[in-house]
């Protein structure tokens, strides 16, 4: 899983061909924490096609801002440099998450 921050995202995330998904977490977020696991499992069954990432918000609030991630958990999709989708909120889920991996995915 690629680790992002404020030097790296722009390269990695804007100037990227095809579809990435961006966890936007922080240690303080108890559901970004627990849905990582899932995170993880669900990069390695669709990372075939689509590319995950991660981003702690730590040192890169401004970052997170310009993207308009104002909560987390926040899962933000991009196709080729352009946002597509960003699921957020305390009641978002794995299934959720998977759910819209899966369209990304069949897309891809």
């Amino acid at each position: 899983m690629l680790e992002l921050n404020k030097d790296n995202f722009e390269n990695e995330v804007i100037k990227a061909a095809g579809t990435i998904v961006v966890d936007f977490w922080s240690e303080s977020c108890e559901l970004c924490l627990e849905l990582m696991p899932d995170y993880q499992r669900i990069a390695e069954e669709y990372g075939d096609k689509l590319k995950f990432a991660k981003l702690d918000i730590k040192g890169s609030r401004r970052l997170a801002m310009s993207q308009q991630v104002m909560g987390l958990p926040s899962f933000v999709f991009y196709v080729d440099g352009k946002k597509s989708e960003h699921l957020s909120g305390e009641d978002l889920d794995a299934e959720e998450l998977e759910k819209t991996v899966k369209e990304f995915y069949e897309q891809a």
